[in-house]
């Protein structure tokens, strides 16, 4: 390969990486400015330890190389909340992906169920085809929309109401997750703060609906 060539290429990369420090370092600032109008903390270090914070959440035991960063955290509706761009990898080599996902948590005091929801997808279709398959709700429209997986149907179907679903038709696209006292909200990319407040209504609106006497009765099974 050419001096001159090798050169250029060398610049190139330089170039790349200062125009991806100068936007992340801008992010960053963004986030500082949203955690300090809602008096909440923020740390900017990478934290490891998520999949022992949350046991219950399966997206942190994905992939390797896992880590959270720009950690915002404080109260959301009086329910403990974090907000923080999260990574892991998964494959090795030619193969590996990194995945970058913002999501927010809110922290309940009751126990909840694992439950998993989301958007359809053409590959969900592929995996009907071949046994694999979700939870079915009386709404045909609902269920041809989203994606529902759960250990304990009664639940999903206590959290994923008529209203639940109405709700959820018209809301943003995101993942969401219940672990064992938490709720998650998530989707791919580290967005401005305004993707972390979308999801936080998310969370706390739907935390907001589940009825009274589930709570009673998840309390009481504690």
């Amino acid at each position: 390969m050419p001096p001159l060539l090798i050169i250029l290429i060398l610049i190139g990369i330089a170039a790349f990486g200062f125009v991806a420090w100068q936007q992340d370092k801008k992010r960053r600032e963004a986030l500082r400015v949203w955690a300090a109008g809602r008096s909440w903390n923020i740390d900017t270090d990478r934290q490891r330890d998520w999949h022992q914070r949350f046991p219950g959440l399966k997206l942190f035991t994905k992939g390797h190389s896992r880590w959270g960063r720009n950690i915002v955290t404080g109260q959301f509706r009086d329910r403990p909340a974090t907000a923080l761009d999260y990574k892991y990898t998964t494959g090795s080599g030619k193969n590996r992906t990194t995945h970058r996902v913002s999501l927010v948590i809110l922290q309940v005091d009751f126990p909840t169920i694992p439950l998993f929801i989301r958007r359809e997808n053409p590959f969900d279709k592929v995996g009907e085809f071949f046994g694999a398959d979700d939870i079915d709700f009386e709404s045909a429209e609902f269920s041809r929309k989203f994606y529902v997986k759960s250990p304990d149907k009664r639940w999903a179907y206590d959290v994923i109401h008529t209203r639940a679903m109405e709700y959820l038709l018209k809301a943003p696209s995101f993942n969401i997750e219940f672990g064992h006292g938490e709720i998650a909200v998530y989707r791919g990319g580290w967005p401005d703060p305004d993707r972390h407040e979308q999801a936080l209504k998310l969370a706390g609106d739907l935390l907001d609906m589940i009825p009274d006497y589930v709570i009673k009765q998840l309390k009481g099974a504690n």
